[in-house]
């Protein structure tokens, strides 16, 4: 696993710990996270107070990943997500991330449908250079 990856992997480990202390620190200064509808919260803080309202939100939330394919800092992750009592944010999720020198410049999750696959360059032989994650 290269340093991106490794990056995006500490990131949800984060998430999923609700670690929001750890998920700053890996935060470049103009991180942008940017949900499935396309909605940008923009700069270090903002997402942090963003991720912190979500987590008193859905406290049960995670993030699962199947396997992680970096390119340079670009990282493309499938995988699923877990949100007890929350059917709307459970089910089956594609993210990607950037990784520049100083954290991770964006966090993005997308739906998983074959569009997405397509445009994202998710396919069988994209599987056979990801890494497997569990």
């Amino acid at each position: 696993m290269n340093d991106a990856a490794a990056l995006a992997v500490g990131f949800n480990e984060c998430i999923n710990a609700r670690n929001l202390k750890g998920m700053t620190r890996l935060m470049a200064n103009n991180h942008t996270f940017i949900d499935t509808a396309g909605t940008a919260v923009i700069g270090k803080a903002a997402c942090t107070e963003a991720w912190r309202g979500f987590f008193e939100s859905f406290p049960g939330y995670r993030n699962i990943f199947e396997s992680v394919l970096s390119r340079g800092g670009q990282v493309t992750i499938v995988g699923h997500t877990v949100c007890p009592g929350v059917p709307s944010l459970a089910g089956p999720a594609l993210w990607t991330a950037i990784a520049v020198a100083d954290g991770l410049s964006e966090w993005r999750v997308y739906e998983d449908t074959p569009e997405e696959r397509r445009r994202l360059g998710i396919d069988d032989e994209w599987f056979t250079h990801a890494t497997a994650r569990s």
